[in-house]
């Protein structure tokens, strides 16, 4: 097992993870690229970019958020145990669980719906008139 100079609670989470999914590191093939983009004399001079194919599925993860090797490996193990994760849960995965919830809230009232919702609105604003003080008459 890598060490990826995290919090060992951290990374002993994701081999759990990998662990549970049937992702082995043997099945891993990992390669260190260049990075591009933003990041200085520390991307140009040294590899950074982290790229992992998981053999047997042929996913494939290309890693370069952070400045450091290490951490772009954990990250990319954990990307990898993502996306094996979707594919085997499909429907149940946390992500498109949050996808779906975001389409629902996104999705259109039914014609029904929204008159609805206007008449609730609309006896709320009644309530609000009827707390408004009355004029008030000053001697």
């Amino acid at each position: 097992m890598p060490d990826f100079g995290l919090g060992l609670d951290k990374e002993k989470r994701l081999f759990e993870k990998m662990k549970a999914f049937g992702i082995r590191e043997e099945d891993i093939a990992e390669t260190f690229l260049r990075s591009r983009g933003p990041g200085g004399q520390n991307v140009n001079k040294t590899s950074t970019c982290v790229y992992l194919r998981h053999i047997p599925t042929g996913i494939e993860v290309r890693c370069q958020r952070e400045r450091s090797q290490s951490l772009n490996r954990y990250l990319a193990r954990r990307i990898l145990a993502d996306k094996i994760e979707n594919i085997i849960l499909g429907k149940l995965s946390q992500q498109e669980q949050r996808i779906e919830k975001i389409r629902r809230q996104k999705r259109r009232r039914s014609r029904r719906g929204k008159l609805k919702m206007l008449e609730l609105k609309h006896r709320q604003s009644e309530k609000k008139l009827l707390r408004s003080k009355v004029g008030v008459v000053e001697d």
